[in-house]
């Protein structure tokens, strides 16, 4: 920009309107349009008239490589050039080369719009379990919303799950996968948006098949699901959602495969004072009532907020650990 119009821009409130060129007057309109808020989803994001996203909560990616606290080993793989989605893959220190161990599949929360499979509230849910578990962890970095809606987030992570897949044969293009997990304990989890992903997707390899696999189990840690109330950020989100009780993903009651989940076992954890707690507890009864025919445990952290245990290692978190361990590997 040249010095002369870069002055006028800076000086522009103190110069008199009738002095200044239509040109200036035009762009000085344009300037301020462009910070107008259209749709404000406080503390997720903000959208302004120029198209700009603005995130109240943005975190900065943790380097892969060797955790020195629990000896965990992480590194980072593509799972689809084409889309460009990627994950993040947590291994224990294995014993033997040929040892083959359970295989945790995780998706962040973050309302669909923030989170990430690379940043330090992923290590903090996966790694103690993948230390304490002796399991294989794998978080898949779907794409965010509004730049990318719904149900894109959805559709990578079914993408993310047919990768893990092409590894059951031994010939996938990832070594740790390859070598290193039983494909018969595969579970699907997460925490909050995250945990609305697993079920809808165990629900769809149950009722649309998986390459031939079948899931041990789901976890669903304080999970999101919707109410009568409409959820205008989700409609936002997702433009062919109602964001109602009538979408299956905001409400699996309406959901007819529910009662096709595809795996064996689930468990449904809430935190007492997590807004989101009479909704996981609802979300339990309807699985139970469902005519599924799996097993479905409710585990409740008393004195806990939502997503607790990525932000504070406590003894609640120690404990809900623990439990996700167990459900993992007890028969």
């Amino acid at each position: 920009m040249p010095v002369p119009t870069l002055l006028v821009l800076l000086f522009l409130p103190a110069i008199p309107k009738t002095l200044l060129p239509l040109s200036f007057l035009s762009l000085k309109l344009d300037m301020d349009n462009s910070n107008e808020i259209t749709h404000d989803f406080s503390p997720f994001f903000k959208v302004y008239k120029d198209g700009r996203i603005e995130r109240s909560l943005v975190l900065d990616d943790l380097p892969a490589g060797l955790d020195p606290e629990t000896g965990v080993l992480s590194k980072d793989v593509v799972i689809s050039p084409d889309s460009g989605v990627k994950a993040r893959i947590f291994i224990p220190e294995i014993v033997g080369s040929d040892q083959k161990l359970p295989l945790l599949v995780h998706y962040h929360g973050g309302g669909f719009c923030a989170g990430s499979a690379f940043h330090i509230l992923t290590k903090n849910v996966l790694t103690p379990i993948v230390s304490q578990g002796n399991v294989i962890a794998i978080s898949i970095d779907y794409r965010l919303a509004p730049e990318h809606l719904l149900p894109i987030a959805y559709n990578d992570s079914w993408d993310g799950l047919e990768w893990i897949a092409g590894h059951s044969n031994g010939l996938g293009p990832e070594p740790w996968l390859n070598n290193h997990v039983d494909f018969g304990k595969v579970f699907l989890t997460g925490e909050s948006a995250g945990a609305n992903i697993a079920h809808y997707l165990a629900v769809q390899v149950g009722a649309n098949g998986w390459a031939g696999l079948k899931l041990a189990g789901v976890i669903l840690v304080h999970p999101f699901f919707g109410y009568k109330d409409v959820d205008e950020m989700h409609k936002y989100l997702c433009p062919t959602s109602s964001g109602g009780d009538d979408d299956p993903r905001l409400n699996p009651a309406v959901d007819p495969n529910l009662s096709k989940m595809g795996c064996q076992k689930a468990l449904v954890c809430v935190a007492e004072k997590d807004f989101l707690r009479d909704r996981g507890e609802a979300y339990y009864k309807t699985l139970a009532t469902s005519g599924w025919p799996g097993k479905v445990e409710f585990y409740e952290t008393k004195g806990e907020d939502h997503c607790f245990n990525a932000f504070k290692q406590c003894g609640e978190t120690d404990a809900l650990n623990k439990k996700v361990v167990d459900f993992m590997t007890m028969e």
